[in-house]
Order: C-alpha cells, then structure tokens, then sequence
C-alpha cells in the first residue's frame, strides 16, 4: 500500500491521513475516552469496514450502548459479522501466551477475509489493560507494537491501541508513544513527534535484553 492520503472517516477528526495508520490513545477520562473510541467504531462501520472490538476492562454490554448512541444499527451489524467483540486476553492470547508473530498473523488474515467479503477495510480497537496480568508473553507487547509499523505497505488497516494512564507508568507510556506513528491529542489525530522507526526501536530492544 503506497502513501496516498485520503480523507477517510476516522469518526472524531477529518484530517488527511495515510490510507493505513496505527495510532495510540493514551487517556485517564473516561468521558473522552468514550467519545473517540465510540466514534471512531461507529465510523468504521459507516465507511463498510469489518469492524473489532477488543475489550478488557469493559463490558460488552457498554461498548454496544456507546454505538446504540451513535445510531448504528447494531444488531444488523452483529448478524452480519460487520462488526464483533471479543475478550482482549482472548483475541491476543488465543494459545494463553502472548505471541506477536501469530497475532499480526491474525490481523492479515481479518483484513484478507474483509476483502473477499467485500468489506472497504479493516478496523480494530483493543483495550491493552491485558498486557499487565504477566501473562507468558505479555512483555513482548512493546516489540509487537513495533513489528505492525514494518508491515503498513501491504496492511491497509486501521488500528487504535487504548492505554489507561492511570494504569501504565509514565516510563511504558513514553515507550508506547515511540511505538506509535500517530497519536491523539486533544480528540485530534496527530502525527507523533516521539516516534520511532521501528528498525531502531527493535534494535534498542535486543542491546537491552
């Protein structure tokens, strides 16, 4: 997938965008919180993507009033398989391990199947409290986080990775932002400042091990 900008449907800003994008939203209010995540799926499902949920600290239940709010038309969605949610530790541990190779794996899959079932794309959102449990795996999710933005050219898909400030230390946080090739500030889509190539990333990685 090239560079091309278009202005695709983010649900909560209209900026011009790469086609594909992994960004990150670091929040401690709920309210916001809410907010973007409910418009950004809603707008996934609007543009006719297949859309995912995964949710770790809340309900399925409160992810579907939040778009029940926006007025999607949820349980046409639902039948259809345009848009599901799942258990984060499942979605991202299916083995009971964290492997970043088999869940990057997964996501090409989603967005292959998307394609053949004529869906625009492919949209996820994960709640990434999960990766605090000390689940086998778990400390590799920085190194995965890395490997997805090595991918982009041929992974024409939309993500967004929810971390809770009030849970994650300011050390990990700063480290998810080097992750990041986007970020939200201020209810805004951003190009991240702090990034980094994810080459350099993995290689400070390894000299750390």
């Amino acid at each position: 997938m090239n560079d091309q900008r278009e202005e695709a449907d983010k649900g909560f800003t209209q900026e011009l965008f790469p086609e594909c994008h992994h960004l990150c939203l670091i929040y401690d209010v709920e309210e916001q919180r809410r907010k973007i995540v409910s418009e950004y799926l809603a707008a996934g499902l609007k543009r006719g993507e297949l859309v995912r949920y995964f949710a770790d600290t809340t309900a399925p239940e409160e992810v579907r009033a939040w778009l029940l709010e926006k007025g999607v038309e949820l349980q046409q969605a639902e039948e259809e398989g345009a848009f599901g949610i799942a258990k984060a530790e499942s979605a991202y541990c299916p083995s009971g391990r964290f492997v970043p190779r088999e869940v990057i794996e997964n996501m090409l899959s989603r967005y292959a199947l998307a394609k053949k079932a004529g869906y625009r794309g492919s949209r996820a959102c994960g709640e990434m409290s999960w990766a605090l449990r000390d689940i086998p795996g778990s400390d590799r999710v920085l190194e995965y986080e890395a490997r997805i933005n090595m991918i982009t050219e041929t992974f024409p898909y939309f993500g967004m990775c929810q971390y809770d400030a009030r849970l994650f230390d300011g050390a990990t946080l700063f480290r998810v932002l080097q992750v990041h090739p986007y970020m939200i500030a201020q209810g805004q889509i951003v190009v991240n400042p702090f990034y980094i190539k994810p080459e350099e990333f993995l290689a400070g990685l390894e000299a750390n091990a």
